[in-house]
């Protein structure tokens, strides 16, 4: 569209929305670090020859003693690397085999003991023969199973115990007409573990009185145990029996053993290794661990003694909003927030507590938002993820003085960051372990109450300032699998389950690895139940849904149901305030619904629930959808002339430009996380011979159109005041020095080396001259100017409910583009928004103050002047906001009443008000 020709070629991506995938996030601990900190956490010694056994197959120290059996043992076992045949409910079976001749028969062994010798199978405790079935795989089985809806299925005798064979290693076999074997695989179990053992009981610690009841689904063990320990890193006290029923383990134990530490030891066949392992796993209900989850905490996490004062009535000081659309979000790292603020008690940067810090300048600088009518801080992940060290004192650090005294273009800067990355305090964090427990790291003592504590210090205090808070969960991915890593816990208690596997068995990596499966039952409840506890446990106020896509639909359905149920009376919550978004790509093998509907974009309109849409990428299709609410049914006129609803306009990948039923639907952003920041695409985009002055125009443009769109605007900490990471495209790792953030205003951090190689080093030639231009550097000056400008933009929006109207109906009633069709003035958008004018206008009376609201996006690099004769005649008068701004050159827009011709200066967004008088 030429309308936007210019702002498009200075802001548009050089790459979709990235994120730092787990399997690219090194972990804080080597392999051999994790088993030593395993094996101190059970109180083993981890010897060299431990460490050596271990390197050859990682095991859990307590199974190292069985490697010689085990190797012998794999060889034979071989056959059973893959699986290809689903058990999809207790009676039926379904594998894509061809031949109706075939005849399939299923075989188990207890022990793991099967092997292929001489093409027979051998060592088997069971061996039954299916029945082939005439009919598909029925209607319920195909819609939970989409991608197997055409495979063969057979039935399973209805005299076999099912429920003692799903604990077993099983093969499935297929022989041809004259009894030769064809085929073997192994089974795939969640449909038939969801048939029998879906659970709806109590899961976790839960506490009475007089004793504490343990409750763990893991229907596919064939024995666990309890081992409890005395404190995060002291010796076994005890291991206690757990017993089963239909799949579930449980044990009593007295209400003093309050505050031990336990692990779950669970014996189970593991798919992994074709072998049956002793597995030591944190719950995963758990509330509470010690030091890089080494041990599970056993905490009740309603004691009292885990409440900050006034805690139970943080619900009655929430900071108020009326609707959704009310709601502006800003995205902030808990790291980033306050590790350089020097105003922070040094003990508390970079954690929970620094948000406790109430003159500090971070604190200063949030409250100065708030006041301007930022409602929501998105925070980014902040439960217990693997990536690292909770232990501070093995934390390792950079001379930042020393590197400061470096070249702007220098290489030497990442240099020193990547050589210690893997120890340093800093990751973004999307790649979960457990994800019921705030993040130790970020807490003053990561074992014991603390991290529990604070998170809530931390909710309350940002609450206090006015502001909501919005949890960043990722439930669409896990750091690790298998019975051994130290950062597995799911996938050693119901192997082969929580992880979606493809047709062959694999763990799906879509979503950066150990992809997870929602469209399992329990997976579903899981997420559920995880998101019930930080709703009412930390009152947290909203949830971002990392890769919300590859989460199914009904979950995210069934989220929102149970989150807008909790009331304040019996919860101590008020749900219906409690808001969710995500992002809702839509690919791998979700992609297109061939796992389930999934929670896409598409998918999910109509819902409430929102996902991000880039509105410069959007409105590069169309200026007007994009500052709409990306409203599917919402009537446009196109560049041609054409009149087309936003649905009808598609993206270059084919999808709809709009898609949404309603504004809370959409998440409007130009900058998040993922990739530069606005200030850093601004750099990289815009002619080298740019001044800085006309940069921070365009920063603050771009902004103004995220701020004054219909639906809700999403900023990234620092975009306001021009903050950089020197050009590095993805900073998940690039610690404290490329991630700084400066709530002084002294420098937005441009300028501090060449970014980190391994993302940035195809753009160095790029990269260098401008790091190294002292032109691209902005003042103290215009950081605050840009500041100004912000808080003036965010003051605007909030001065009428005409930029945040809350329906469909009401955007398609009132909301105009009047620059539109072949004849457009080209770089110029006008949007007005109109009121009722008087009790006989047939439309409600929204604004009290404002009649019309008319916004011009100016983002040619010359003043624009343009007559809109339909906006002749009307009192329109530049906003008071603007009136008043330090803004010089948005002092000078004007609006002519006889023709209707607005002249707005170079890249400026105008408002201007028709007071009611």
């Amino acid at each position: 569209m030429p309308m936007l020709l210019h702002i498009n070629s200075l802001l548009a991506p050089t790459t979709p929305p990235r994120r730092a995938s787990a399997s690219a996030s090194a972990r804080p601990l080597t392999q051999a670090q994790a088993h030593s900190a395993r094996a101190a956490a059970l109180g083993i010694r981890w010897s060299p020859g431990v460490a050596a056994a271990a390197a050859a197959s990682p095991r859990t120290p307590m199974a190292v003693g069985e490697e010689c059996a085990a190797a012998a043992s794999v060889a034979s076992q071989g056959f059973l690397s893959d699986a290809r045949a689903y058990w999809v409910t207790r009676s039926l079976i379904a594998w894509n085999v061809n031949d109706n001749e075939t005849s399939l028969f299923l075989y188990a062994s207890r022990d793991a003991t099967m092997r292929m010798s001489d093409g027979v199978i051998q060592g088997y405790d069971s061996k039954i023969e299916l029945q082939p079935e005439p009919a598909s795989l029925p209607d319920s089985v195909a819609q939970k199973f989409p991608f197997i809806s055409s495979y063969r299925t057979f039935r399973v005798p209805s005299s076999v115990d099912v429920a003692s064979l799903v604990k077993c290693q099983l093969a499935i076999a297929s022989f041809d007409a004259h009894g030769n074997r064809q085929d073997v695989t192994g089974l795939q179990l969640p449909g038939v573990l969801d048939d029998m053992f879906a659970y709806t009981g109590p899961l976790g610690a839960i506490f009475s009185k007089k004793d504490v009841c343990l409750y763990l689904w893991a229907p596919t063990a064939q024995d666990v145990s309890v081992c409890f320990y005395d404190g995060p890193a002291g010796p076994l006290l005890q291991t206690v029996q757990m017993k089963e029923l239909n799949g579930v383990w449980s044990v009593t134990v007295p209400r003093d053993w309050e505050n031990r530490y336990y692990l779950y030891e669970v014996k189970v066949y593991h798919p992994s290794t074709s072998q049956v392992e002793k597995c030591l796993a944190d719950d995963p209900y758990a509330r509470g661990l010690s030091a890089n989850g080494t041990r599970t905490w056993l905490v009740d996490i309603n004691s009292e003694t885990l409440k900050p004062p006034c805690w139970d009535e943080l619900s009655d000081e929430k900071p108020n909003f009326d609707s959704f659309s009310d709601i502006s979000i800003y995205e902030l790292h808990i790291r980033d927030f306050s590790a350089h603020d020097h105003t922070v008690d040094c003990n508390f940067r970079g954690g929970f507590l620094a948000f406790t810090c109430q003159d500090s300048a971070g604190i200063r600088h949030l409250r100065k938002l708030s006041v301007a009518g930022l409602t929501h801080v998105h925070l980014l992940p902040s439960f217990h993820f693997a990536s690292v060290d909770d232990n501070k004192s093995n934390w390792k650090s950079v001379d930042e003085a020393e590197l400061a005294k470096l070249p702007p273009g220098s290489d030497e800067q990442q240099a020193s960051i990547v050589a210690i990355q893997e120890e340093d305090p800093y990751n973004w964090g999307y790649d979960p372990v457990l994800w019921g427990v705030p993040k130790g790291s970020y807490a003053s003592n990561p074992d014991g109450p603390s991290r529990i504590i604070e998170y809530r210090q931390m909710v309350q205090a940002l609450n206090r300032i006015g502001l909501r808070v919005v949890m960043d969960v990722v439930y669409n991915h896990l750091n690790s699998s298998g019975p051994f890593d130290v950062f597995s816990v799911l996938d050693k208690i119901v192997p082969g389950y929580y992880l979606r596997r493809d047709i062959n068995g694999q763990i799906e990596n879509s979503a950066a690895m150990n992809n997870t499966a929602s469209e399992h039952l329990m997976v579903d409840r899981l997420i559920v139940d995880d998101l019930l506890n930080w709703a009412v446990n930390y009152k947290v106020d909203g949830f971002r849904f990392d890769l919300m896509g590859h989460i199914m639909k009904s979950t995210m359905i069934k989220a929102k149901s149970a989150l807008q149920s909790l009331t304040r009376d019996v919860h101590g919550v008020d749900g219906s305030k409690i808001y969710l978004y995500g992002e809702g790509w839509d690919f791998g093998e979700v992609a297109q619904n061939k796992r389930g509907i999934n929670a896409s974009q598409i998918n999910m309109s109509g819902t409430g629930i929102g996902s991000r849409m880039d509105i410069i990428k959007v409105m590069k299709q169309t200026p007007g959808i994009g500052l709409a609410g990306n409203l599917k049914d919402y009537v446009l006129i196109t560049h041609t002339g054409e009149a087309k609803k936003g649905s009808e306009i598609h993206t270059f990948d084919g999808s709809p430009v709009g898609y949404t039923s309603s504004p809370v639907e959409t998440i409007n952003y130009v900058s998040a996380h993922d990739n530069e920041t606005l200030f850093d695409i601004v750099s990289l985009k815009t002619p080298v011979g740019l001044s800085i002055d006309e940069r921070c125009r365009i920063n603050h443009l771009a902004s103004s159109m995220t701020a004054l769109s219909q639906g809700i605007p999403f900023f990234h900490a620092g975009d306001e005041i021009l903050r950089s990471k020197s050009l590095d495209r993805d900073s998940y790792n690039s610690g404290d020095w490329f991630n700084r953030l400066d709530f002084t205003y002294e420098t937005n951090n441009w300028g501090v080396g060449l970014p980190p190689r391994d993302k940035n080093e195809e753009n160095w030639h790029l990269i260098q001259p401008r790091l190294e231009n002292p032109s691209f550097k902005p003042s103290k000056n215009h950081i605050l100017s840009v500041l100004d400008n912000f808080v003036n933009i965010l003051k605007i929006r909030y001065s009428s409910p005409l930029f945040r109207l809350s329906t469909a109906s009401d955007i398609e009633q009132r909301v105009r583009f009047h620059n539109t069709g072949p004849s457009l003035v080209p770089g110029v958008i006008v949007m007005s928004i109109k009121d009722a004018q008087n009790e006989r206008s047939g439309m409600a009376l929204l604004d009290k103050n404002f009649s019309y609201v008319v916004t011009v996006f100016n983002v040619c690099p010359h003043e624009v002047s343009i007559e809109i004769h339909d906006l002749a005649s009307l009192g329109l008068e530049l906003h008071p906001v603007q009136v008043n701004s330090s803004d010089a050159l948005v002092k000078q827009s004007t609006y002519q009443v006889s023709t209707g011709r607005f002249t707005v200066p170079r890249r400026t967004t105008a408002v201007f008000v028709q007071p009611r008088r």
